[in-house]
Order: structure tokens, then C-alpha cells, then sequence
């Protein structure tokens, strides 16, 4: 009887450690194992300054983040624009914490196979980006296809499958690179960070893909904590959460998103992101 209640009291306390565990995922905008072996380290480094077991949960899609949200597979995330609006919507209460300090003002790099022709511009996207095939990154990525649309709207007055020979979506920015690069596809719509990062590290030919057009800037990543953090893990925890997140100074930390730091967000901060996704469709 002892034997089997102390085997019954294992069980409860484990189950009990396992719920307290602090999970968060991250949108997959790269090559999985390298953000795997990257976010394990953040991981860590949130475990130290919360005080609580920390899991970096990986997702294979920028939808399945959302979802693992929504259902508090997670209870913090780094979203992109797009989805951390789509994410706060589903839960009430929940609040976008830190970004990072190029966030405030991000921006989309258009980029197009050098066999194409098409000369870079620094004033406007070019005219003839017409009639060639073009890719976004994933469905929702706002760097990779919400703000690309709208400028591309906004500068043609027509949808990319009007403008373009061929329209596909890539699935994130590291594969648009590759697949612009290698002619797969004439044009693609990249995540500035990754492309610069890419471009530093040697992972691109730049003889054979260049940047043609910079978009305008705008808000985009940012963490976002479910509503509920301070119930489920003790008074003030969001504050420990964000501040956490703003004291992360090691350079080896902050390439994993990349970033040179993090400031202060708030569900605010979203609002134009918000108006964009409405008026394309992406958003209620």
C-alpha cells in the first residue's frame, strides 16, 4: 500500500511539474534545425531568469504556432506581425510584451534573379517586376507576404496574380532566397533581416540575386504572453517575462532572431498591421 501511494504521489508531482513547465514556440521564417538549436538556447536563458522550467517548442508552420497558442500548447510566443495580431485576437487578454529594436521600423526587401534584367530602384518598385513570376514567403508571414501585397497593391492597383506571370508561396524567407536565387522563380519578397544575415554568413550568390527594391517600414515581430501567465505562474510574472526578455544582451542569444536587442511592445503597437490584414482579406 505505502509502495503504491508513493508511486501515485510520483506520478501527481510530476504531472504537476510538467504543467508548470513555461513553454514558447516560435514562427518557423528559417530552416527548422537552425532555429531548434538556436531557441533551445534561449530556452535556457529564460529558465535561469524565471526560475521555472522553460521548453522552446518547435512548429512547422506559422498557422501551428497560432494553434499551439490557442490551445496554451505555449504560453509565449515570437510572432511575427500578422500572427501575433491573429494570435491575440483568438485569446483575449493576451498582451505583446517586448520586440525587438529593429521591429518598430521593419522592413521587406524585394529581390529578383540578376538573369531578370531588372534594375534595383531606390524610389519605387519597378515597372517592369510586370509579368514576371514572383513568390511571398508563408501565407502569413507579414514580411514575406502581408506588407509585400499591400505595397504591391498599393503601387500597381492590382493583385500580384493580375501583375505576375506566376504567383507561389515559398514557406519562409530562407527558401524564397534559394528559390529566387536558382531561377526557380524571377522575384520574391524576403524578410530584411534574414536576407542581411544570409548575405553576411555567405548563403547567398549575390552575382546571381540582388536586392532591387526596400519597402517602407513598418511594425513587425514581437513576443506575446497569454493573458492568463500571472494566475498560472504567480503574481507579477508577465513584468518577470518582459523584463527578461528586454535585459537579453549576448550577442550569441540575440542572433537567433536576429536582433541587436529588445524594447518594450503593446498590443498598440500592432494596430497599423491590424488595418493592413483587413483591408487584403487576411484578417476579420
Amino acid at each position: 500500500m505505502r509502495l503504491m501511494f508513493a508511486l501515485i504521489l510520483t506520478m501527481v508531482c510530476s504531472a504537476a511539474n510538467a504543467a508548470d513547465t513555461f513553454r514558447f514556440t516560435a514562427i518557423p521564417d528559417e530552416d527548422q534545425s537552425r532555429l531548434v538549436e538556436r531557441f533551445s538556447k534561449v530556452a535556457d536563458y529564460l529558465s535561469d531568469k524565471l526560475g521555472v522550467d522553460v521548453e522552446y517548442v518547435p512548429v512547422t508552420s506559422y498557422g501551428a504556432a497560432v494553434t499551439a497558442f490557442r490551445n496554451d500548447q505555449v504560453q509565449l510566443a515570437w510572432f511575427g506581425g500578422l500572427s501575433g495580431v491573429q494570435a491575440r485576437q483568438l485569446v483575449p487578454g493576451s498582451k505583446a510584451i517586448a520586440q525587438g529594436a529593429e521591429d518598430a521600423e521593419f522592413r521587406s526587401y524585394f529581390i529578383a534573379n540578376t538573369a531578370t534584367g531588372i534594375e534595383p530602384n531606390q524610389d519605387e518598385l519597378p515597372e517592369s517586376v510586370a509579368g514576371h513570376s514572383f513568390t511571398f514567403g508563408a501565407k502569413t508571414s507579414t514580411s514575406g507576404r502581408l506588407m509585400p501585397e499591400h505595397f504591391i497593391r498599393q503601387r500597381f492597383d492590382e493583385a500580384p496574380d493580375e501583375l505576375f506571370s506566376r504567383v507561389g508561396f515559398s514557406g519562409d524567407h530562407t527558401r524564397t532566397i534559394a528559390l529566387v536565387e536558382s531561377g526557380t522563380y524571377d522575384i520574391g519578397a524576403v524578410n530584411f533581416t534574414v536576407w542581411e544575415a544570409a548575405v553576411e554568413d555567405g548563403r547567398v550568390d549575390t552575382d546571381k540575386v540582388e536586392v532591387i527594391w526596400e519597402s517602407p517600414t513598418y511594425p513587425d515581430y514581437q513576443w506575446t504572453l497569454r493573458g492568463d501567465a500571472d494566475e498560472r505562474y504567480g503574481e507579477g510574472f508577465t513584468h518577470k517575462v518582459q523584463q527578461a526578455l528586454l535585459d537579453m544582451t549576448d550577442p550569441a542569444l540575440l542572433e537567433s532572431f536576429p536582433r541587436s536587442g529588445f524594447i518594450p511592445a503593446s498590443n498598440d503597437d500592432y494596430g497599423p498591421i491590424e488595418a493592413v490584414g483587413k483591408s487584403i482579406g487576411l484578417l476579420r
